[in-house]
């Protein structure tokens, strides 16, 4: 089976957040019979691509969307590659807790030396509690932002990680929203 069907039912799926139905497979395709379309969904439920529901309705599988892992990268001095046959759904690796996840597009420079910067967009997962270090989102005195969260002697901060911005001391009230867990950033 040719990967450009599984390709096409991901942009598709990427563009309307639902599976087509076999008419629009048909089209997607290029078919002229739904007879066709069902050999080729025959084929990606075998795969393991694609699943139907306890309805019988197809939805993408856990494998779905995945990348493939196609090797290791030296960052230091040139070295030979090493190839690797494994794959890796970014959904499931960014957001392991779904239901309980935002994201949240970075506005400012308070955070650089974190390696966030402005135009990010953070993973953050919510919780109302975080260690010291944690990179949160926070509620500061009704204002929200995302800083290292400090504490010390029962007394808690937020820090910055920018030399040119001071740390935020609540003046009445500081809750932790989510913690902060990955950061995507686009070139």
């Amino acid at each position: 089976m040719t990967p450009d069907y599984k390709e096409k039912l991901i942009s598709f799926y990427q563009s309307k957040r639902r599976m087509p139905t076999y008419t629009e497979m048909m089209s997607l395709f290029g078919f002229k019979s739904k007879n066709a379309v069902y050999r080729v969904v025959t084929k990606l439920i075998a795969a393991g691509i694609v699943t139907k529901d306890k309805l019988g309705k197809l939805i993408p599988s856990s494998s779905f969307d995945e990348i493939p892992m196609v090797g290791l990268v030296k960052a230091g001095l040139p070295a030979p590659g090493e190839l690797l046959t494994d794959s890796l759904n970014i959904e499931d690796y960014l957001v392991p807790k779904k239901a309980s996840t935002y994201l949240f597009e970075v506005d400012g420079k308070s955070m650089i030396d974190a390696h966030i910067d402005d135009g990010d967009i953070v993973v953050a997962e919510r919780t109302n509690t975080a260690k010291d270090g944690d990179i949160v989102i926070a509620q500061v005195d009704g204002e929200f932002t995302m800083k290292y969260l400090r504490s010390k002697n029962n007394k808690l901060w937020l820090e910055p990680a920018n030399k040119d911005f001071k740390p935020i001391y609540p003046e009445y009230e500081l809750k932790i929203v989510a913690v902060v867990r990955s950061v995507m950033r686009r070139y």
